[in-house]
């Protein structure tokens, strides 16, 4: 995953009334007049902290302009318009809707696709993928990594996403993960309690599988569910999560992506108040490496 850069420029009199697309080739290195365009269309500048996607606004004296370029900049189509974003979205990695009804619907989110829009862009994301196919806004209930695959629901109204977040919140909802981390987890570590953030984080461990001396597939069900506290949890017991980049390290077990994988949610509805469940395998990337790994190892 490419690390996004930021730039905020502030407009001077000596750019005042230029065209947007003008001014960010000016000032952003390495941008020109058309890449600023395919920039803006994606939706990764913001004037006075509000996302502008209309290349000819003239900008003026005293505004903020903020740019942020990363991956989703390098992945796009480099053209504008509705058939560019088009090809944009025919290359993200295909979702399979679990359940849908006129309240919910659970996915499965393959690896490498958003779940949500980023400071970078609104587009690419589950998220907008979803509510294109439906012509609806879909709510973002919670989220999982780019590089973690497994279940989400999201929300297709205003009081469902509320409700929902309310079950969030109170932890009033299942959700079990495989992970894969690197070394031999002790069969007596059940339980981590370590603060993510400043706020409080509970993660449950239960040994699945042992392969050889080096790997432990790991089924983790979050009693808290804040931002990477399972890949957190893994690094601070010294047993990272294999192929995790940021908290964990390089390995010569060459995992295709990240060992983690959202395997199960389970709440209920929103609407009937019926206990609902869904699962999902691990996808054949991780699965086919674990095969691979028994082979190897064992």
């Amino acid at each position: 995953m490419i690390s996004a850069e930021k730039f905020r420029v502030r407009v001077t009199a000596e750019h005042q009334g230029l065209r947007l697309d003008q001014f960010l080739a000016a000032t952003v290195p390495d941008l020109s007049r058309r890449k600023a365009r395919v920039l803006l269309d994606i939706g990764g500048v913001y004037v006075d902290r509000a996302r502008v996607k209309v290349a000819s606004r003239v900008v003026k004296e005293g505004q903020l302009v903020e740019v942020v370029l990363g991956g989703a900049f390098d992945r796009a189509t480099k053209k504008t318009g509705t058939v560019a974003r088009s090809k944009d979205a025919a290359k993200l990695p295909l979702h399979t809707v679990l359940f849908e009804d006129e309240h919910i619907c659970v996915v499965y989110k393959p690896a490498g696709l958003l779940t949500a829009p980023t400071p970078e862009s609104d587009r690419g994301n589950l998220s907008d993928v979803l509510s294109r196919e439906r012509n609806l806004r879909m709510f973002v209930v919670h989220r999982i990594d780019l590089d973690t695959s497994g279940i989400l629901v999201f929300a297709k109204t205003e009081d469902v996403n509320r409700e929902l977040g309310e079950t969030f919140r109170k932890h009033a909802i299942e959700r079990q993960y495989l992970a894969v981390v690197d070394g031999q987890w002790p069969d007596d570590l059940l339980r981590i309690e370590e603060d993510v953030g400043g706020k409080s984080a509970v993660s449950h461990f239960e040994v699945d599988k042992r392969i050889g001396e080096r790997v432990t597939v790991l089924r983790v069900t979050l009693e808290t569910g804040r931002t990477h506290q399972i890949r957190l949890h893994a690094a601070g017991a010294g047993l990272p999560v294999l192929g995790d980049k940021q908290h964990g390290k390089v390995s010569d077990l060459a995992p295709p992506r990240m060992a983690l994988h959202a395997r199960k949610l389970a709440f209920a509805h929103p609407s009937t108040g019926e206990a609902v469940s869904f699962e999902s395998q691990l996808p054949e990337d991780l699965s086919g490496w674990l095969s691979s790994l028994e082979e190897r190892l064992a």
